[in-house]
């Protein structure tokens, strides 16, 4: 069996393993990524009907629902519930779906 090295820089927005083009593992079972983002990134309000979402902060400082976290959180998201995210200070995260659920981001009306 051998190694094999793949670069993150070339899979979909930091996700490796899921149902991505390109992925390291393809499986609907589980999604996980690494993600970057530089202070002042917003993503919207959102939820998942389907997945529970794990998001470790790796490095850095975010801000979700109000609540801020820093490197070492485990913020665990239930389907169904809502959360905006905003990195505060340049932020590396690794974010965990469970199940792997294409088309299952839902932007929540203002």
């Amino acid at each position: 069996m051998a190694l094999e090295k793949h670069d993150l820089a070339d899979m979909f927005k930091g996700w490796f393993i899921g149902n991505f083009e390109p992925s390291l593992y393809k499986t609907n079972d589980v999604e996980v990524g690494v993600k970057s983002y530089t202070a002042g990134e917003y993503e919207a309000s959102h939820h998942h009907k389907i997945a529970t979402e794990f998001t470790v902060i790796i490095s850095g400082e975010v801000e979700m629902s109000g609540e801020k976290y820093g490197a070492g959180a485990i913020i665990k998201i239930e389907p169904n519930t809502s959360t905006d995210f905003r990195a505060l200070t340049d932020t590396t995260t690794i974010v965990v779906k469970v199940p792997g659920a294409s088309n299952d981001k839902y932007v929540d009306s203002l």
